[in-house]
């Protein structure tokens, strides 16, 4: 993963760092000059400026609320600079209409290039002219992640943007980008999710993508019509990144032969995501019957067609926020659940490096976080939620006539521990007290979260066995206040 360093937000009030000219000063580029493009496909030069921005603010009528902080991902780039032009005339008509929208920005230094600072600085004074704050993050990219330099900035990229608190993330990707990045998917023989490339509006992600229908060419026109400044990223040119030699060797030579390539290609991801749209209503009917508290079940799984069970647990996998698997991976993970015995507790990797796996229980599926060597030791004193070490929540909630008698009791802090084993535990008032083991076995809790379940002790006795029980004599009554726990672990 790449580091990231606190953000260094820019008040866009500095007047020392804005340059004193106009948005409509002459055309430039910063190292080296931008290549002239053709004209615009859909709007000739004098209706270009006009069309987008009226384009733009009927998407964000559309798409947010007003009072809402959209963060505006600002390289600084031709196609960033004309999307932030083009906010500031929409956020003014918006303004106009009492439907005001909070807009900042934000620039990753990535320090891949030696003209990362000035790239910086060029952004600052941007959104300083046109009074929008912008946030610095600078992050490190690791050359040992596996992913490569280009996937790997991009998933820095994508996770400062999206730490930081907003409702939505504003990125400039055109139609160009949508055609180059099916044709990428295609070549990486991607699944439809794959395929279906970029959203425009990506709610799961907070990602909005007002300008994915309109092409490069009419941002350019648009750029020259304004006279905007950018600056050319020298990365762009090198074809050893998969995306430049196809922007610059294969689409060329596609639209040689077919013109409108580009814009068919972004077509067709449209029509998959719409494929890809219904596959997952589909995974939603099958789930209604199939998964069972956010638990895969076997039995169910195994009466759907093998494409249905496919189909099912891709969704399942990324309802749970996994990366999808190959498909030799995801065959290798159904065979798995359908084919071992019914007692088998298989463990299969699905990210191994982060050590989470797919596990099998009593005919039900689970996901299984690996968890971190150390010893549970933490004080609850008051807090409606504790994120514990592994990632797992505790959550407390109060409620008349059940959980733990903390009122009758006088309790205000509770021992949070690791189990350390032999532990007795009466949760009912009818029944002799038993060992814990015994207990979690007859609720069918799997091995592996045994180990990981968090013990509740008020001073030295056990008090709480999570999705267990109370100990017996510690219990509300029906009039009492109580203190209900509950351990959410995946």
């Amino acid at each position: 993963m790449a580091t990231l360093t606190r953000a260094r937000v820019v008040d866009s009030t500095v007047a020392a760092l804005v340059q004193k000219s106009t948005p409509t000063q002459s055309t430039t580029s910063i190292n080296p000059p931008v290549k002239k493009l053709q004209s615009p496909v859909k709007y000739s030069a004098m209706d270009v400026v006009v069309n987008l921005t009226q384009h733009v603010e009927a998407f964000l009528k559309a798409s947010t609320a007003p009072g809402q902080t959209l963060l505006l991902a600002f390289s600084g780039g031709i196609d960033s600079c004309v999307l932030l032009d083009i906010l500031v005339f929409a956020r003014d008509a918006l303004a106009k209409q009492s439907l005001d929208i909070n807009l900042q920005a934000m620039h990753v230094h990535h320090g891949l290039s030696p003209n990362a600072d000035a790239w910086a600085e060029f952004c600052t004074s941007i959104c300083a002219r046109h009074h929008i704050p912008l946030h610095i993050v600078h992050v490190a990219i690791p050359s040992d992640s596996g992913l490569g330099i280009e996937a790997a900035a991009r998933q820095a990229r994508y996770a400062a943007l999206l730490d930081y608190p907003s409702d939505y993330v504003l990125l400039a990707h055109h139609e160009d980008d949508q055609a180059e990045t099916l044709l990428l998917q295609l070549l990486r023989g991607a699944g439809v999710k794959g395929l279906s490339a970029m959203a425009q509006c990506d709610d799961g992600r907070r990602l909005l993508r007002p300008l994915l229908n309109v092409s490069h060419a009419e941002l350019a026109a648009y750029a020259k019509k304004r006279k905007l400044q950018w600056i050319d990223d020298e990365s762009n040119q090198d074809t050893r990144f998969d995306r430049n030699f196809c922007r610059h060797y294969v689409i060329p030579v596609l639209e040689q032969r077919f013109p409108a390539a580009k814009a068919t290609l972004a077509r067709s991801a449209g029509h998959i995501a719409e494929a890809a749209a219904l596959l997952d209503e589909l995974a939603q009917l099958d789930a209604a019957h199939c998964v069972q508290d956010q638990h895969l079940n076997i039995e169910s799984l195994a009466k759907l067609s093998m494409a249905r069970a496919r189909n099912l647990l891709r969704w399942w996998l990324s309802s749970h926020q996994q990366a999808l698997p190959s498909t030799q991976r995801l065959q290798e993970m159904l065979s798995q659940l359908l084919g071992a015995k019914s007692d088998a507790m298989i463990k299969v990797a699905i990210d191994s490096a982060r050590g989470v796996w797919l596990r099998r229980y009593k005919n039900l599926a689970y996901i299984e976080l690996n968890k971190p060597d150390t010893t549970l030791a933490m004080v609850w004193q008051g807090e409606a939620e504790l994120y514990l070490p592994d990632q797992s929540r505790l959550l407390f909630d109060k409620q008349i006539g059940a959980g733990l008698a903390i009122e009758r009791l006088g309790i205000n802090k509770l021992r949070i521990s690791s189990r350390i084993g032999g532990e007795r535990f009466k949760p009912d008032v009818a029944k002799p007290t038993r060992t814990l083991k015994h207990l979690l076995q007859e609720a069918n809790i799997p091995p592996w979260q045994r180990e990981r379940l968090p013990l509740v002790y008020c001073d030295d006795t056990l008090a709480v066995v999570p999705n267990i029980g109370v100990a017996s004599h510690l219990q509300a009554n029906e009039r009492e206040l109580g203190l209900v726990i509950s351990w959410i672990c995946e």
